[in-house]
């Protein structure tokens, strides 16, 4: 009976293996702008930043309202009290024998603090707002760039797939004259040897792609289950940028990249601050209005008041030092995010003309040459018209030339995205 149980068992494993497998395959093809489309409508980074806002615009709806009076009921008597001078009832018979005060106090701030505090609460929603560009920025970047790495890994596999079609037919057809004695061994072993060293870079290759479907999926909320094909050809940017565009960017960059507005914003802050600091140095003033009944020579006495802290050892001079080094901090911070932006620009540019110019030393038909050479040098192969030195030779030299291709490809959308980054914009 084991036996059998056993064979059971691994054909329901086997089954359940199939079943999920094929879960697993849900293949999914996207292009980059249905891709950047999602990102914006699903990235919870996003949506959270987005919460952010909101949250500093509640802060400043908040620093509009006045604070509460102060009411206060005191010096009541719940019992009766004899050898006192008889007032008149409050509510129908009580109130002969009771003593009770009352007051309403409401501060009122000066200086301004009121409205320098509802200023620098808009000044943070604005941060907020920029904040948010920044997250975006930082994500868009990510997100391209990871569709490009799947896009150059998409491609590597396709030439290996065809590589290994091709070489398995070879060796097939080896393994035969083999065994009728036509070859060498040695002929046989160092064709399969080639087919085992492509598998591998293929198995490679997909590993290395489950990384990257990992970081996508993250970004545009794509369950786990399904696995992403990038439909857009593997391309290279087409604009053509120049140096006179460079000069232009650096100026844009200190007006939309999100870090500079972000250190601008602190400044705005800095300064709204100080102005808070030293507006706390003038105390602010509760006035007050008074009822008490039955406490005085008077029987109902209405007073007013007025009370306000003496500024005698407290004039806030700690809190307006630390304000006054922050606003020097914010202002070298950015000065410092500018001074950046401009060598980053300079930098990535060069970096894309010089990928540029290899790009162009590529033409448009080299590719195609390429690919009809492989197919002669197979055919040729196979009719014993070259040697394997010499196929093995060509081989090494379609795979390392088609990697040269797809690298400069790679690393000009590369950069030509980090060239949108660090200027802040899309060009």
């Amino acid at each position: 009976m084991r036996p059998l149980k056993k064979i059971i068992f691994t054909l329901f494993y086997i089954h359940c293996f199939s079943f999920f497998s094929a879960q697993i395959s849900d293949t999914i093809k996207i292009g980059r702008k249905e891709a950047e489309t999602i990102f914006l409508a699903k990235n919870l980074d996003l949506i959270a930043q987005k919460l952010e806002i909101s949250q500093a615009e509640a802060r400043a709806l908040q620093a509009k309202y006045w604070p509460n009076p102060k009411l206060s009921i005191s010096e009541v008597n719940l019992w009766r009290t004899y050898d006192i001078e008889e007032q008149p009832a409050l509510i129908g018979n009580w109130g002969k024998n009771t003593q009770i005060s009352a007051e309403i106090e409401q501060v009122i701030q000066t200086a301004g603090k009121r409205r320098k505090n509802i200023e620098l609460q808009k000044i943070e929603v604005e941060g907020e707002k920029y904040e948010l560009q920044e997250v975006f920025r930082e994500l868009k970047k990510t997100l391209r760039n990871t569709i490009t790495e799947i896009l150059y890994n998409q491609e590597q596999q396709k030439i290996y797939q065809g590589q290994i079609s091709s070489i398995e037919k070879l060796t097939k057809s080896y393994n035969n004259q083999l065994n009728l004695g036509n070859i060498s061994k040695a002929e046989y072993v160092r064709l399969k040897a080639q087919e085992i060293e492509f598998k591998k870079k293929l198995i490679s290759l997909k590993q290395e792609i489950e990384d990257q479907q990992l970081e996508l999926k993250a970004l545009l909320m794509i369950p786990s289950q399904s696995y992403l094909v990038i439909s857009d050809s593997f391309t290279m940017p087409e604009k053509q940028l120049s140096e006179v565009e460079m000069v232009q960017w650096i100026e844009k960059a200190k007006e939309n990249r999100p870090d500079i507005l972000i250190s601008r914003n602190k400044e705005k802050h800095a300064d709204k601050n100080l102005e808070i600091q030293n507006a706390m140095k003038t105390p602010d003033i509760a006035v007050s209005i008074g009822y008490d009944r039955g406490g005085n020579i008077m029987k109902d006495f209405i007073g007013l008041g007025l009370s306000f802290d003496l500024p005698i050892f407290d004039r806030n001079k700690g809190n307006i030092q630390e304000a006054q080094l922050e606003v020097q901090k914010m202002k070298i911070e950015t000065r410092k995010n500018m001074l950046k932006s401009e060598n980053e620009i300079v930098s990535v540019f060069r970096n894309y003309i010089r990928t540029q110019q290899v790009s162009e030393e590529i033409d448009d038909t080299y590719e195609a040459t390429l690919d009809g050479l492989l197919v002669s040098h197979e055919k040729n192969f196979r009719l014993r018209n070259i040697s394997m030195l010499e196929y093995m030779d060509f081989l090494d030299t379609y795979i390392g030339n088609k990697m040269i291709i797809l690298d400069t490809k790679k690393e000009l959308n590369q950069y030509y995205e980090n060239l949108q980054y660090v200027v802040g914009q899309d060009l």
